[in-house]
């Protein structure tokens, strides 16, 4: 809270010095002060005469202190106006106590018509405190709850700084794009109340009261291409799954309808078959800018979070095998509220997501938060505030939004797909909204929150609260958005009817094409061994590499034993142990230009230090790969991962 106060203590004389100071050398002085001094030039604030002097002797203390107070304010929207955002689009907020109220700084309405240079500080110039105040809560208290104020690194901070401050308030696509917010609204609203109406008692786990994901996800993928993206890989759990199949990925409506009316062959490879909302799909598809992106929907048949890490090891085996490049691919996971507050899954996955062996170069996470986990009240799940506050220990920033305003969900999902590319790092966004029905559509919610889902029941769909809105700004007309409703419902049921006279045949996937190459295994599969020994050549190959220490290399005493002994074990008694025999395999997939990845605690040296792939010099510290040198060149080769022996931790 006091981010400022040590100005506040500072007397009037020790200003005017730290002033000099800084006037002959900025960084003689500490940041905060750099920060104070170059947000308030004093001098010219009184003289009157454009002109700037070097001394603050006649200036009034009590204003100076005041200008304080000011930034102290600023800087108090900044790290906690989130808590006042309207966010919530079915409830009020609850009081979270943001403190932001002016005796909390030694100000009252006196000095509401006072004119303080901090409004520089938030791109106004010198204005009144009332303006500074209107600023204030127009940036900070409207539907975005920007919460980033822990954030370490300078730079990260200052860029998100000037995204929300500036272009949030500049941001108002242009007709085209509202409308293509809209039909995006229109597709998932429709989509549903047709599944609703049409499949009557069957479960989808709607993504109803949440149809701006749609929006949201369609405005990830083509700023995420623009900014070169070639991949996107998606994780999520049953609810909106159906939704996020048809619109986003583009699976064909007709092989949906045909899973409902059980035309579907159903996947038999690990037993009883998969249920239509558990299930993935691969698509390309094209962006209005004209850039091609993959987009991938990891199948998901475990409980909800199961897939992270799923996600994130394809995501890094594509950045290692193919891309090359954090920059070229993209995964997004997509929560639910309670899920990611209260699976430890998702904190293991987060908490690994800046090591060098694991990270992917920055994960979108997209919250669904309906505020209620099965029917249990937030209130009722969690101890934190936020849902999001496992971001804090990567200091990922986090964007609270009304999932009720489409335009500013559009403007966070920009700004996280320009975030991640820009830092590499995860960045959360936290759309707020609500769930229309149950847990399934046979549930009912009303069991535990009859008073929340009185509100619900009588409360717009986002596309009637979007559409309302364009309307009355004068952006659309009714007629449009009726034909829009229209013509997409007839679609939908043309398909359907073509499926109910006309089953589809059934298109096997990639993956169980994969499996149909299997056999289950018989006899004959045993009455011979396949060939896997390797030629001396390679195991001299191997061995050397194994045995052979970079020049200037200080080896421990007990790492001189442990070559010596590998020596032995491979030119002299051709006898190999456990360890040596696990690298000499490695060392043979290596020159069969095959990546090795092992990962793990102290895979490096072993559980029992029998490994050692990777010896330490004894005063540098330095890392030496033995297996990255068996041929010439091999390094040169690694930096594509290719013919590269990887091992962390």
């Amino acid at each position: 809270m006091d981010k400022y106060s040590y100005i506040a203590n500072a007397h009037t004389n020790y200003i005017e010095d730290l002033y000099k100071t800084y006037q002959e050398d900025p960084s003689a002085v500490d940041e905060s002060w750099q920060k104070f001094f170059e947000g308030f030039e004093f001098s010219s604030q009184y003289n009157g005469n454009g002109h700037t002097t070097t001394s603050l002797e006649g200036v009034d203390a009590d204003h100076i202190l005041k200008e304080a107070k000011v930034y102290q304010l600023i800087d108090a929207y900044r790290t906690r106006a989130h808590l006042r955002a309207k966010t919530n689009p079915v409830r009020e907020r609850k009081d979270r106590q943001p403190i932001l109220d002016l005796e909390y700084f030694g100000l009252n309405e006196a000095d509401l018509d006072i004119v303080f240079q901090a409004g520089e500080e938030i791109g106004i110039g010198a204005s009144k405190l009332s303006k500074i105040i209107e600023s204030l809560k127009h940036i900070y208290e409207g539907s975005v709850g920007f919460e980033y104020a822990y954030i370490r690194e300078p730079e990260m901070k200052s860029w998100l700084q000037k995204k929300i401050e500036k272009d949030s308030l500049a941001f108002n696509p242009d007709i085209e794009y509202k409308k293509r917010i809209l039909s995006k609204l229109n597709e998932a609203v429709v989509f549903e109340n047709f599944l609703q109406t049409k499949f009557l008692g069957q479960k989808r786990f709607s993504l109803e009261g949440g149809e701006t994901t749609i929006p949201a996800l369609d405005a990830i993928i083509n700023r995420s291409a623009e900014l070169g993206v070639k991949e996107i890989v998606i994780g999520m759990a049953h609810r909106g799954r159906l939704n996020v199949l048809v619109n986003t990925m583009r699976k064909t409506y007709e092989q949906v309808f045909s899973e409902f009316e059980g035309t579907a062959k159903p996947d038999l490879t690990m037993g009883d078959g998969d249920v239509k909302y558990h299930m993935g799909f691969a698509s390309e598809v094209d962006t209005p800018s004209g850039e091609k992106v993959h987009i991938r929907l990891a199948p998901n048949p475990s409980h909800l979070e199961a897939v992270d890490a799923v996600v994130q090891g394809y995501v890094r085996a594509q950045i290692d095998e193919e891309y090359f490049d954090h920059d070229l691919v993209l995964p997004i996971l997509i929560h639910g509220d309670a899920a990611v507050a209260g699976q430890g899954l998702v904190y293991e996955v987060t908490q690994m997501a800046n090591l060098e062996g694991y990270k992917t170069g920055g994960t979108i996470h997209f919250v669904i938060n309906n505020q209620v986990g099965f029917t249990t009240d937030f209130e009722d799940a969690r101890s934190s505030i936020y849902c999001t506050d496992l971001a804090k220990i990567i200091d990922a920033p986090v964007l609270h939004v009304n999932g009720d305003n489409p335009e500013a969900v559009v403007f966070c999902c920009q700004l996280a797909a320009e975030f991640r590319q820009k830092f590499n790092r995860d960045i959360f966004i936290d759309m707020v909204c609500y769930r229309r029905h149950g847990h399934n559509e046979t549930d009912e919610p009303r069991f535990t929150q009859p008073k929340l889902y009185n509100i619900i029941a009588k409360h717009p769909n986002p596309r009637e609260v979007y559409t309302k809105q364009l309307i009355e700004q004068g952006e659309v007309n009714k007629e449009l958005v009726k034909e829009m409703e229209k013509e997409f419902k007839k679609m939908l049921q043309d398909r359907l009817n073509e499926v109910k006279q006309k089953p589809l045949p059934y298109h096997f996937s990639q993956l169980e094409k994969d499996w149909q190459k299997l056999h289950r295994s018989e006899k004959k599969d045993f009455e011979k061994s396949p060939t896997t020994a390797v030629s001396k050549e390679v195991i001299q190959k191997v061995g050397e590499a194994l045995t052979r220490l970079p020049e200037g290399f200080k080896a421990l005493k007990q790492i001189q034993k442990l070559i010596e002994d590998r020596k032995r074990g491979f030119f002299e008694e051709e006898k190999l142990d456990w360890a040596s025999a696990e690298l000499l395999a490695y060392g043979s997939l290596l020159l069969e230009e095959k990546m090795v990845r092992l990962t793990g605690q102290d895979v490096r040296r072993g559980t029992f230090s029998h490994r050692q792939s990777v010896l330490r010099d004894a005063e540098t510290n330095e890392a030496y790969f033995s297996l990255n040198h068996i041929e010439p060149n091999q390094s040169n080769l690694s930096v594509s991962s290719t013919h590269c022996f990887q091992s962390t931790a």
